[in-house]
């Protein structure tokens, strides 16, 4: 079925379904309509003001303003979210500095959080991140979980800095909080639709409504997103960076008393993409001290009378692969959670199920040449977590949280390495000692494949005390106590080739050539592993608005296992990686003032880590396989300081800025992977004092947002609205080595959006652009040993129109 075809029957089914369900909520939401409009108008201008009326949970697991809580924190909001059309974690990463995303392919994502979590791109399934992702109280155990489209949200909490006491799970950069939207007793609907260019669209819904009344209430969520690619592939013919995803949610309330509440949830997500295609962004023949690279990329394109020189401008967005490749993945759970009001204290318990299905497909070599027809690693994931807690509730100078933690998970991969018979001739450099015979007797046609199972289990108990001294001054302090289990197992094994016996005067030198590109390995692993961590803060509020704060933090981030093709010499116990060891400390100042009219907020930081987990990714000398496997880091350390101004001068304007610096380097790192521009003088270098791969100095962000009554129109007041942002980050770097050819440049991409709106929220449309200026930018550059550096560009202008309403 074509897109267009596909697109249609969507979009009809969509607009069919949500129809009759309006058809149904019409009468009995109708008499809603004047409270619900005067509630949504009261949260967006809060919103717009800084947040006087946000309540968070996420911050110690319970209820309580966002400006009384002492830890640094940006709250975005539903209505944030509505006026940017921002509904993936990429997009919203413009709207906190703090945050940085960037991505090779879902599975392959980074999540830094003041500059720590994860530094490359590039995954491996032993390594968990340091920032964690939670949906309604569920921790994900996998990234890739994180890049499906978010529907039908509350609102998302970035919580910045060490949050192990309460969370745990390996957050000890920051933990991304995300609350979905709970089952009404009163009956919703809302449904929007966006077309826009470059085959554009996006249909999203929401209906909530009783099934017995104050018993039982249902919420279904959906959407659904489809957009051609921004780049095309002269070789197949092609567009490619098409993207596909379709989410559905589903939830019950049971409520079969005053103090009792039941929320189960199941949702399903399917993304599909023709990704990745890489682009050569530059080319060098030369290492940074003059000397030829040898056996460089034109060298290699000569050979072959029917190669093309790749432009090496990037923004051409034009690309040669020959190879299929794809990003496609499903994600999907079940989750159940107890809420019980016992009276003074409430009882918390989350049970969860998740999957996560990863099937990828790579163009290894990148150029129309058969060289590397397989690079892929598929993932299974499966986990489960169960969390109760108790907390109390009320207001005395004592109040607490304990409780305990459970969390089994496995991830099994399955590689796969296939070469083409353009391999030989490609990676044999000219008048090497092995002829080309050998190299295409070993090359051409071979595959090996490769098994991994790494497994987790972790139990936690944790608990924190409240303490208000006096009732401008409160002490904070908490423990967490982790016991982990980690193994798994290592198998490559050789699949497919020509019979190397075959040629007997060969078979020596294209056996060593197999197993340079894909040795035969098999090992297993296993550890266990004991931490605590803890916090202690003292918050004081100087005035009724204005909130003064310090905090020292020590978290732990479990070991990891190294299950993958490792360097030549490390052994199955260098295959376990030690766990982190995390310092931080805080101060940080929450003000409201001018009638709650201006928010003010700031933190300063340092955290210093030790044994810091990072993914190293190198290249196989003299050919262009990388390998990619972790290890530790002696230290790093991120020190700086963050602000958030938001400001609602008068009703119908309010403007917002944020701003973060982080100053993150390595504080000892002697032998790091050498830079593929020095590759010539020595295998290892040191980044001491350098700073960390993926983490801009400065970051900023400008928003502002105006209202303008127009009148009646049919008995509804008519609304003119608009809305502009700028998001700014300095330049930096994308790979584990601080590659001066990796170096991305600094850049600012602005967005808006103007729309009208009746004050009911029956009718709303609106004209969108984002990336207003069409700014050419690059996601991440992968320098390699051949001098060619390949990279992913940024989405380029985009603009459309969406259409919403509220029943």
């Amino acid at each position: 079925m074509s897109y267009s075809s596909r697109t249609l029957r969507h979009l009809a089914l969509a607009s069919s379904g949500l129809a009759l369900f309006a058809s149904a909520l019409t009468a009995n939401a109708a008499e809603a309509h004047e409270d619900e409009a005067s509630t949504a108008i009261a949260d967006e201008a809060a919103d717009a003001a800084g947040g006087a009326a946000i309540v968070v949970t996420g911050s110690r697991r319970r209820e309580e303003k966002a400006q009384d809580v002492p830890i640094a924190l940006s709250v975005v909001s539903a209505a944030s979210l509505e006026r940017r059309g921002d509904y993936t974690l990429g997009q919203i990463q413009q709207q906190v500095p703090s945050l940085q995303v960037f991505s090779f392919n879902p599975r392959n994502t980074n999540i830094n959080i003041r500059g720590l979590g994860s530094n490359v791109a590039l995954t491996n399934d032993g390594l968990e991140n340091g920032v964690g992702f939670y949906i309604d109280n569920v921790y994900y155990g996998r990234v890739g979980l994180s890049q499906f489209d978010l529907v039908d949200l509350q609102q998302i909490e970035v919580l910045r800095g060490p949050q192990g006491t309460l969370f745990g799970k390996n957050t000890t950069s920051g933990v991304i909080n995300i609350t979905s939207r709970k089952p009404s007793f009163d009956p919703e609907l809302s449904a929007e639709a966006s077309v826009g260019d470059y085959g554009y669209y996006q249909v999203r819904g929401s209906a909530s409504a009783p099934l017995i009344s104050d018993l039982l209430a249902v919420r279904v969520s959906g959407a659904l997103t489809e957009r051609r690619g921004f780049l095309y592939n002269i070789t197949q013919k092609e567009r490619a960076q098409d993207y596909y995803n379709a989410s559905v949610r589903g939830q019950l309330l049971f409520t079969p008393s005053s103090d009792v509440e039941v929320r189960i949830i199941g949702d399903y997500s399917k993304q599909r993409q023709n990704f990745v295609m890489n682009l050569f962004t530059e080319n060098h023949t030369t290492y940074e001290n003059g000397a030829v690279i040898p056996n460089n990329l034109l060298d290699r394109l000569a050979r072959f009378s029917n190669s093309i020189v790749p432009s090496f401008n990037a923004f051409d967005r034009i690309g040669q692969a020959d190879g299929h490749y794809q990003s496609n993945m499903d994600g999907y759970g079940v989750s159940g959670q107890l809420d019980w009001d016992l009276g003074g204290s409430k009882l918390t318990a989350i049970t969860a199920y998740r999957w996560w299905d990863w099937n990828p497909a790579n163009d290894g070599d990148s150029t129309l040449h058969p060289v590397i027809t397989k690079a892929q690693q598929s993932n299974r994931q499966r986990q489960f977590s169960q969390e109760i807690r108790l907390a109390s509730d009320g207001d005395g100078p004592l109040s607490y949280v304990v409780g305990g933690y459970y969390f089994w998970q496995i991830i099994r991969g399955y590689g796969k390495s296939a070469y083409g018979p353009a391999a030989g001739l490609w990676n044999r450099a000219p008048g090497a000692a092995v002829p080309l015979a050998a190299w295409d007797l070993a090359l051409d046609g071979f595959e090996a494949n490769s098994t991994s199972d790494p497994r987790t289990k972790s139990l936690a108990a944790f608990g924190q005390l409240d303490w208000k001294i006096t009732e401008a001054l409160t002490l904070t302090g908490g423990l967490r106590y982790t016991h982990e289990k980690k193994d798994g197992s290592y198998n490559q094994w050789w699949v497919t080739g020509r019979d190397l016996a075959s040629v007997p005067a060969l078979t020596a030198a294209a056996t060593a050539i197999r197993s340079q590109f894909n040795p035969i390995v098999s090992y297993s692993t296993a550890f266990s592993d004991d931490s605590v961590s803890g916090l202690v803060s003292l918050s004081w509020k100087i005035a009724p608005q204005v909130l003064l704060y310090g905090s020292y933090s020590r978290g732990n981030k479990s070991g990891g296992i190294n299950l993958t093709n490792l360097p030549t010499g490390f052994t199955a116990a260098q295959a376990r990686v030690a766990p982190e060891k995390v310092d931080a400390f805080e101060l940080g100042f929450k003000s409201q003032f001018l009638d709650n009219r201006v928010t003010f907020n700031g933190a300063l930081y340092q955290t210093d880590i030790s044994d810091y987990q990072t993914s190293i990714t190198e290249q196989i000398a003299n050919t262009v396989n990388y390998r990619q496997y972790i290890t530790n880091i002696p230290k790093v350390r991120s020190r700086g300081f963050e602000a958030d101004l938001n400001v609602a001068p008068v009703e119908y304007f309010s403007f917002n800025a944020s701003i973060a610096y982080a100053d993150a380097k390595y504080i000892d790192f002697k032998n790091a992977p050498q830079a593929p521009e020095r590759l010539n003088i020595s295998q290892i270098q040191d980044l001491s004092g350098a700073p960390l791969a993926g983490v801009p100095k400065f970051t900023y962000t400008l928003g502002a947002d105006a209202n303008l009554p127009l009148g009646e129109l049919g008995g509804r007041e008519l609304t003119l609205y608009g809305h502009a942002d700028y998001s700014h980050r300095s330049s930096f770097n994308t790979s584990s080595s601080n590659s001066a050819w990796a170096q991305i440049p600094a850049f600012g991409l602005a967005n808006a959006r103007i729309g009208l709106r009746t004050d009911d929220g029956l009718i709303d449309v609106s004209f969108w652009v984002k990336n207003l200026f069409d700014k050419d930018y690059y996601l991440s550059l992968s320098p390699g040993n051949t001098g060619a550096v390949t990279g992913q560009v940024g989405e380029p202008r985009t603009l459309g129109v969406t259409l919403r309403t509220k029943l």
